[in-house]
């Protein structure tokens, strides 16, 4: 039986080394108990630093595009840690192809990692917050989710694919008590990927040009507290020198 007491849990899906674990932190310094996912990669530094911080952390991977595993880890979270209180599905799948060197193999995996990951996360979890009629589910969204770039079709195709999710769940679930939340991050976020993808383009950044994870956080916080009198759906960040 699914337990409906015990700590706030927050899960982070895409617990990456940047942002993810940034928006991890964020809610641990508030009380909340952490369940960072990842495909793959190592989480014992991260939760090492949330429980430092003085708040219980859980480490899991799955693979947010299998459905089977995306239903074993919610059930797992709910049974063994406590409701999910706050989801964020932070996956990226950005990247970089000239239109005819586009596989489908390639945008296919981008849409998996954008949208249909989205859409496994953000059902399973909402199946057990529906009942409770309160929680907030975010969702990272980027340049690509509005726009269309050179280069870049397969990771827009799957980041509109995501807003267009996050909107209707909105659209439905706000009347019933869920806050569904969609950040577009509209610049480049200081990570490794970031330095790989835009080598020219970091270098021409200036300190203060570039997203840093920990100030980003503070956006997926104030979201989840805002009170339902005046819930925001779409907010999107950049840094004071992007133009746009």
């Amino acid at each position: 039986m699914t337990k409906t007491k015990g700590p706030k849990v927050a899960l982070i899906v895409g617990a990456g080394d940047h942002l993810g674990s940034a928006i991890a932190k964020r809610f641990a310094k508030e009380g909340f108990a952490i369940v960072a996912t990842r495909r793959r990669g190592d989480l014992t530094g991260l939760i090492d630093e949330i429980e430092a911080l003085g708040s219980r952390a859980y480490g899991l991977h799955s693979d947010a595009r299998n459905e089977a595993q995306v239903a074993e880890l919610v059930e797992k979270v709910e049974s063994d840690i406590g409701p999910i209180e706050v989801a964020v599905f932070n996956v990226g799948g950005n990247v970089r192809f000239g239109i005819l060197e586009t596989t489908a193999r390639v945008y296919q995996k981008s849409w998996e990692m954008c949208a249909f990951a989205g859409f496994l996360i953000g059902r399973e979890v909402a199946r057990r917050m529906v009942p409770r009629k309160s929680g907030t589910i975010l969702f990272t969204g980027a340049s690509a989710s509005l726009r269309g770039v050179s280069g870049f079709a397969a990771f827009a195709g799957g980041k509109h694919a995501l807003r267009a999710l996050a909107q209707s769940m909105a659209r439905e679930l706000g009347p019933q008590g869920i806050h569904i939340g969609h950040v577009v991050v509209d610049g480049l976020i200081e990570n490794r990927s970031t330095e790989e993808l835009f080598p020219d383009l970091v270098a021409s950044k200036s300190e203060d040009g570039i997203i840093q994870p920990d100030h980003l956080a503070e956006i997926y916080w104030h979201l989840y507290q805002q009170p339902r009198t005046a819930w925001t759906f779409e907010i999107d960040a950049r840094p004071y020198s992007e133009p746009w």
